[in-house]
């Protein structure tokens, strides 16, 4: 079923532990795992016994970003054209990050690995993020013929770290390990 792509967990009273479950694709953001989150996260946001949530990716990477690959199917597309289409599949990881966002009770990403492209998106949707030693960030949309603004990176990243820092990082694509990230907030 494809709600194992996404597990929950209550490892303590008042804990949610949200974890992405496609180790073998890094976690990545395809629509048969970004669709259940969505469900995961609304239903969460409506469960009053929840006071925080834990967002972190199964085996060794948080997020990987876009599935060029095996994307999954994306909801509700028969008989759209190409542009539309593109426009319904954005319009599904935005409401990831937006239901993220939404919730009302905080939201810690635990990264445990790699948070490429929509995977930095994820944790930047966060509200305090948590990196393991070796875990690095990278805004790949710019590698990938993106504008690196996609899923409200261009928003979060510099309120994050501050606009001069962030427009490098996204107009380079460059990596930013554990350290890097932890020294510029």
């Amino acid at each position: 079923s494809t709600l194992s792509m996404v597990l929950v967990e209550h490892p303590r009273p008042h804990v949610a532990w949200i974890t992405l479950n496609r180790p073998e694709r890094m976690n990545s953001m395809a629509f048969d795992v970004m669709v259940p989150l969505k469900e995961v996260l609304q239903n969460i946001a409506n469960d009053d016994a929840v006071r925080v949530i834990v967002l972190t990716g199964a085996g060794k990477g948080f997020s990987s970003g876009a599935d060029h690959k095996s994307a999954g199917s994306v909801p509700h597309v028969q008989g759209l054209t190409r542009p539309t289409y593109a426009l319904r599949s954005m319009q599904v990881l935005d409401d990831v990050i937006l239901a993220l966002r939404r919730l009302h009770q905080p939201v810690i990403a635990a990264v445990n690995g790699v948070a490429i492209g929509g995977g930095l998106c994820l944790a930047l949707a966060a509200d305090i993020r948590v990196a393991a030693h070796g875990a690095y960030f990278r805004a790949a949309g710019i590698n990938n013929g993106l504008t690196a603004s996609e899923l409200g990176l261009s928003y979060l990243l510099p309120r994050a770290i501050g606009s001069s820092r962030a427009f490098e990082i996204m107009l380079t694509g460059r990596d930013i390990d554990a350290h890097e990230a932890e020294r510029i907030g």
